[in-house]
Parts: structure tokens; C-alpha cells; sequence
């Protein structure tokens, strides 16, 4: 009996909508359980078709297949009969066991195992010709250390791949489909677009140009997030399981959708194995190889995260919990509240350092034994006491620290960057703000703390107004350059990592410098 794929797909849907309501969304999160939307998967497959030879029958995979999303786009797409097999590996009982009902109908193989644990055929006319997926979006803390062990020894001994410990399920998952395709066969990703920044990418990035043909990778904007209810960019990452050659030219799209996308480019090999972060493209190669020449901040300053402190809500104090428990200033240091309170890229201070904003917070840190606290000030340990009797002492970074209440020692940093931030396309929006802090408030680690080196300083010390001068360049710095060295999720959320804003262009402040001091960075960038 032939399917009717569009009852078919209806009834998918409603299932899939009842299974994901009966589990919290923390439990998603942890599993990484997003199931793709009809019309992603309808693109995917339609965009698959046209880069598969004419054939009467496919051969169809799918390893993490949960409801059964890509199938039945499959069905649409190729027609119901096209299927010489068709397998799919669902772990999760809880989708796995009514999907199998769902798809008993058809030639669908739904087969109750992790994907990475099942052995891949011998022959090579069982092998796939065709796998889509959308693998697990489970993070590198999510997996077992035993889990990591088993998945990175399979990955070397199969492709001579030594993956990072801070890599995702699906760089596993991705990695480990080669040996299930068949010579000349396709494979289709719907995978997030962080591995084309991040340093755990390197290695995906190194195998999609060597041990695969790299055919299309799409990103899609970070506004149109594809999942919902999760934050996260996705890529389409599409390959040919055949060795790559020297005139081979991958193909980059941003924006709109896989069929029609916004803006596209091709790349040799040896281009993207120039581009840094490829999340740049498309664009020319030629503006990463100018940024060889250029200044960047990383010539003029380091940049460090603001302080960790563990527990925000215990650790930093409102002047009316300190006046309430009369800890002492000596115990004390202000500290800026989140970006969202300050309204203003320019921080004064009061003669004791103190910022002039409505919120005000406090640092608590001491290296005194928590016994002499108790006894030389009794309600400073009474505080203590209570952090004790919330597990406080107990948390990661606390109870690596000698005493469990000491803050790392951090200077004063005269201009800040926020970590993250939001922009949309085409209202000029920056995502991150520099912020001038004249006070002698540090910064918690939503801020990044920039220190000016040895010689920026003493220029600064010698010309107060040079401050205000430096903190307009960093300003000016076009939100575009920012955004290539940051990392985006999904929503348009940037993030940016101290590395990363090392590496933002400074061509404007060098003019600001003295040949020297200009002579200097230059020499020192060189090494």
C-alpha cells in the first residue's frame, strides 16, 4: 500500500509535538533533542536530489532520526517508492519506539541503537548513498568521560583524527558516517555553525577539507534562528565522500535559505584553509589576507575576562546588605553591575573610586583564615557562616580557592568590552560597546577587561586627555570586524572571547601613537 506522505507528515508532526511536551525543556537541552522543521528538511532533501546521480532507487540513512523528520521529506521528495532500504537510528526510546509505529507501514528501518556504538557495513553495496541528519546538539559537558574516551579513540583509529575534549556529539557523529557511504555518495549536515569559529573546530574544519569533498556549506543568518526552542546558528554542511583535488572549489552561502541564498561564493582549498574563522564567508579571501598587515588590539593591549566570583548573588553586596551585616570596607571592593545598568559608555567616580550609578555593587573577598574572621569580626563570619550553610564553599571555583572567599586580584581596568550582546541586520546596531571606566570598580565576567601595555600606559600617564582618545578608536571600531572575531548563536546572540577581541583591528589607534611606540608593536607582532 502506497503512503500518502502528506497524512503522513500530519501525523508526524502531532506526534512529534506530544512526545516533545512530555519532556522538559531542560531534558531537551541536555540531549540535544531539536527536531528539524518540515520546510528545513523539505530544502535539504530537495537541495540533496541535485546532487545525486539518476537512480531508480536510494539508498537512505539517517543516524539520529528521532520522529523521522528527513524521511518523510525524503518520501516527498524522491516518492514514496524510491527507497531501495532505508535505515535510521534513534537511542531514545521515548521518540524511537512511536516512531517505529509511526513508520510501520513503510520501507523505514528504525533500528533502537546509538549510532556510534553500531558497526558499519562491510560491503559497499549496503553502504548509503545518501545520509541526512540532524545530529544530537549535545555539549562536550554533557558527555560522559568515558563516553569522549570510546568516541575519540574510534574517530583516530578510523580517520587519524585526534578530536578535542571540547568537542559536541554531533563532530563524533559527523566524523564516524564516512565509513557508512557508500564511494561517491552525499551526506547532508544540519549541524551549528560554531565549529567554523571555535578551536575545537580546527579538526572538523581539517577533515571536511581533506578526508571528504566539501560540496556546500550554508549558514543561515543568526536572526533566523531554524530551531525555536533552541539557541543555536545552524550550518548545512554538504559532502561527497570522495577525496578532494587541488581545482575543487567548495561553495559558501549566507542568509536566506539553502535554495536561495542571500549571498554566495566559492573558495579553493587552499583559501579556507587561509580563513581563520569561516564564518567570515562569503566574502573575499583577500580581506583576511590584508588583516596580516594590520594593527589589531592584541598590539596595544591585553584583554582578560572579568572576574569569576562563583556566586554573584553571595559574593557581591548592595550598600544596604553591607550596612545590614556592617562588613567593613577593608573586606570590600566595587565592582560594575551587569551592562544592562549601565546606561552610559563613560564611568566616573567618586573620591573613593566608587562608580556614580544608581546600582552600586561590592566585591567581598579576604585572604584571612575564616577563623580569624570569626573571632576579630564576628558578623563578617557570621555572613560566612551563612555561605556555608548554602553550599557556597562547596561550588567548583570556591572550593578551589585558598580561603573559599577569595576573589582572584584583578587591577583596575581603564576601558571595558561587553562580553556579549545582540544585533539585527540593518538598524546599525553594535553588539558590543566599549566602555570608558574612570571609577575603581572592577568588572565580573560579563565584561572583558582590557589593560593597555607598558607603553600605552606611560603615554597615558603622560597625556591624560590620550584616554578619552583611545576609548573614541575603540568605539569607532565597525561593528562588522567585531562580529568576524565573536562567535554568534541563534537570535543574533554574539559572544566574544578574550582571543577573539585580541584580534579585532586597531588601525585608527596606531594613529593616535607615537613612531616608536607604532615601530615597537609592529616588530613585536612579527614573532
Amino acid at each position: 500500500m502506497m503512503l500518502d506522505v502528506e497524512k503522513q507528515e500530519r501525523r508526524r508532526l502531532e506526534l512529534q509535538s506530544r512526545l516533545d511536551d512530555e519532556k522538559s525543556q531542560g531534558e531537551r537541552n541536555r540531549l540535544g533533542q531539536f527536531a528539524t522543521p518540515t520546510a528545513l528538511a523539505a530544502d535539504i532533501l530537495s537541495y540533496a536530489k541535485t546532487l545525486l546521480p539518476d537512480k531508480e532507487i536510494i539508498r537512505f540513512l539517517d543516524p539520529a532520526i528521532g520522529t523521522g523528520s528527513f524521511y518523510s521529506a525524503f518520501l516527498r521528495v524522491f516518492g514514496a517508492g524510491g527507497a531501495h532500504f532505508a535505515v535510521g537510528f534513534e537511542i531514545d526510546e521515548h521518540y524511537g519506539n512511536p516512531a517505529r509505529e509511526l513508520w510501520s507501514e513503510s520501507d523505514l528501518t528504525i533500528r533502537p541503537e546509538d549510532f556510534t556504538k553500531a558497526s558499519p557495513p562491510a560491503k559497499e553495496n549496503e553502504k548509503a548513498d545518501l545520509i541526512i541528519c540532524n545530529p544530537p546538539y549535545v555539549r562536550h559537558h554533557h558527555l560522559s568521560s568515558e563516553d569522549k574516551k570510546r568516541l575519540g579513540s574510534l574517530v583516530s583509529s578510523r580517520h587519524g583524527i585526534t578530536l578535542s575534549g571540547l568537542s559536541g556529539l554531533y563532530c563524533y557523529f559527523l566524523c564516524l558516517s564516512i565509513d557508512w557511504m557508500a564511494k561517491g555518495s552525499i551526506a547532508a549536515w544540519l549541524i551549528p555553525s560554531e565549529f567554523m569559529d571555535v578551536n575545537y573546530g580546527a579538526k572538523i574544519k581539517e577533515f571536511l577539507l581533506s578526508r571528504v569533498a566539501l560540496l556546500h556549506v550554508h549558514r543561515f543568518s543568526p536572526q533566523d534562528a531554524q530551531f525555536g526552542d533552541a539557541l543555536v546558528s545552524s550550518a548545512i554542511v554538504c559532502i561527497k565522500n570522495e577525496r578532494p583535488n587541488r581545482d575543487f572549489h567548495p561553495v559558501f552561502s549566507f542568509g536566506g535559505s539553502l535554495l536561495a541564498p542571500k549571498e554566495q561564493k566559492s573558495y579553493s582549498i587552499g583559501e579556507l584553509r587561509e580563513v581563520n574563522k569561516w564564518t567570515r564567508l562569503p566574502e573575499s579571501v583577500d580581506v583576511e589576507k590584508e588583516r596580516a598587515s594590520r594593527f589589531t588590539i592584541g598590539d596595544f593591549f591585553d584583554v582578560k575576562r572579568g572576574i569569576a566570583t562563583g556566586a554573584n548573588d553571595f559574593f557581591i553586596l548592595s550598600p544596604s546588605e553591607i550596612r545590614r551585616r556592617s562588613i567593613p570596607p577593608t573586606f570590600l571592593t566595587p565592582i560594575l553591575p551587569s551592562p544592562r545598568y549601565v546606561k552610559s559608555d563613560f564611568i566616573l567616580g567618586d573620591d573613593r573610586g566608587v562608580p556614580d550609578l544608581e546600582k552600586l555593587g561590592f566585591l567581598f573577598s579576604s585572604g584571612i583564615p575564616e577563623e580569624v574572621i570569626r573571632e576579630k569580626f564576628p558578623k563578617v563570619g557570621a555572613y560566612l557562616e551563612e555561605g556555608r550553610a548554602r553550599g557556597i564553599h562547596e561550588r567548583y571555583l570556591c572550593r578551589n580557592r585558598r580561603p573559599w572567599y577569595l576573589q582572584e586580584n584583578r587591577d583596575v581596568a581603564p576601558f571595558l568590552c561587553t562580553y556579549m550582546g545582540r544585533s539585527k541586520e540593518g538598524n546599525g546596531s553594535k553588539p558590543f560597546r566599549f566602555i570608558l571606566n574612570r571609577s575603581r570598580a572592577i568588572a565580573a565576567n560579563v565584561y572583558l577587561m582590557l589593560y593597555p601595555n607598558s607603553r600605552i600606559k606611560k603615554l597615558m600617564q603622560d597625556d591624560p586627555a590620550l584616554m578619552e582618545k583611545i576609548w573614541a578608536v575603540l568605539q569607532s571600531i565597525p561593528a562588522r570586524s567585531l562580529l568576524s572575531e565573536g562567535r554568534v548563536y541563534g537570535g543574533g546572540l554574539y559572544k566574544m572571547e578574550p582571543k577573539e577581541l585580541l584580534n579585532a583591528p586597531a588601525d585608527a589607534l596606531a594613529d593616535l601613537l607615537p613612531e616608536n611606540v607604532i615601530s615597537r608593536a609592529r616588530q613585536m607582532s612579527l614573532f
